[in-house]
């Protein structure tokens, strides 16, 4: 007999054409469920359109209102959108899996409550930072903090990427069950050496790149939150210590301007190229490829997937010291790992070229132990679903015997 093809439903309060981390994550999930179950996407309406027809899975959409500036972000409102509500109410979901503990992400787990079904919730943020930034505020912070460890807790398991990301929950007071489940790419390097060597020379064309320069790349939200400040100092530096590069900054945001004004103010337009934004995967390619190594000095991040984006082409990154995103590598092994300091950062990066042979091996330890993709994942996924449930079912009928028993005993009693 066939077995049962379950369905998952996946919540979140962001999405397309809104990208950032966080959605590609739901994104990708999702595309990859869909060969094995019924996926269904619950998330807020962009503010520009986005046809959802080209995706391979059911998405259902909210209102959402009330621009938050302060991360680019929408206000989206589920309670109060009837025919999402009514929507919602149709599907008759095995698992809710919310990768957002704020509105949309709360229904979920108050949906997963009333149909007695399991909840999952991937912590993709650092929460009290965000609150922090907003409101300037710790007090209103640990407040906000408490709402959204209280959903979690609601969950029967949290998912974190790393064991750094399982201790940042606990210390905001999560006390449940952890699981590690990491990000993947879908980057896939089926390039031969003849194709990159072409990709690399039209992206130095591109961008007037001469062959002796070497190529540092960021690639992601143009936000300060990122350290990006950091960034361009670490590019003055190198380029007052006659350090021969150009740092290349992939990607928009809501900081890009104020970044531009800087870099003009220093007098870097000459090392420091603002590409823009990248959406094209083979595009996106050629720039990993065509790079030296990538430059992630984020306190803020608690993964980083375009670290392993960087790996599919063997182009380590350089992390900054005691930041959760380089909690998962072994400095000068699979990647490098500098001083929150921009001399001592920039001296780093300066030292990794001063010897190939080893800068060579790290490349290749970067791929062996980075880099995966999320066909890989999803099959980890998946496994982990069908566990969750099973075991869920398991300790429901377990619980609804015991409330018999009790009743039982009780009604004995009284006689």
């Amino acid at each position: 007999m066939e077995e049962k093809r379950l369905k998952i439903g996946l919540f979140n309060d962001t999405f397309f054409p809104m990208v950032d981390g966080v959605v590609m994550v739901v994104d990708n999930y999702a595309k990859r469920l869909s060969k094995y179950c019924d996926v269904v996407v619950f998330v807020p309406s962009g503010r520009t359109d986005f046809d959802d027809s080209t995706l391979p899975y059911k998405v259902v959409r909210c209102n959402s209102k009330f621009p938050v500036v302060f991360l680019d972000y929408d206000l989206p409102m589920p309670s109060s959108d009837a025919k999402f509500l009514k929507q919602l109410k149709k599907e008759e979901l095995d698992l809710v899996h919310i990768h957002s503990p704020f509105s949309i992400g709360k229904l979920g787990v108050k949906y997963a409550k009333k149909h007695n079904i399991p909840v999952i919730a991937t912590m993709h943020s650092q929460y009290y930072k965000d609150f922090l930034l907003a409101t300037k505020s710790k007090l209103i912070s640990k407040q906000l903090l408490k709402n959204i460890v209280k959903t979690f807790n609601e969950c029967n398991e949290l998912w974190t990427m790393n064991p750094a990301c399982e201790e940042l929950s606990r210390t905001y007071g999560y006390k449940g069950k952890v699981r590690l489940m990491p990000n993947g790419t879908n980057l896939v390097n089926e390039h031969t050496l003849e194709e990159q060597t072409k990709f690399s020379n039209e992206i130095r064309e591109k961008h007037c790149i001469s062959p002796e320069e070497k190529i540092l790349f960021y690639i992601g939200r143009m936000h300060k939150l990122k350290n990006l400040d950091f960034v361009i100092d670490v590019c003055k530096y190198l380029k007052e210590n006659n350090f021969k590069f150009k740092m290349l900054f992939v990607g928009g945001g809501a900081h890009i301007d104020y970044f531009q004004k800087k870099v003009k103010s220093l007098k870097l337009n000459d090392v420091i190229i603002f590409v823009g934004p990248v959406y094209d995967n083979l595009e996106k390619s050629k720039y990993i490829i065509s790079a030296n190594l990538q430059i992630f000095p984020s306190f803020y991040d608690t993964d980083g997937i375009v670290r392993i984006e960087a790996a599919a082409y063997n182009v380590p990154t350089v992390f900054i010291e005691n930041s959760i995103a380089s909690s998962v590598i072994t400095d000068e092994v699979n990647g490098y790992i500098g001083k929150d300091d921009v001399k001592l950062y920039a001296e780093k990066i300066i030292s990794i070229f001063k010897d190939e042979a080893k800068y060579q091996l790290v490349r290749q330890k970067c791929n062996e132990d980075i880099y995966i993709t999320w066909e890989s994942i999803a099959n980890d996924v998946i496994s982990s679903y069908k566990e969750l449930i099973s075991n869920f079912k398991i300790n429901s009928m377990s619980e609804n015997k015991k409330v018999k028993t009790t009743r039982r005993s009780l009604k004995t009693k009284s006689i």
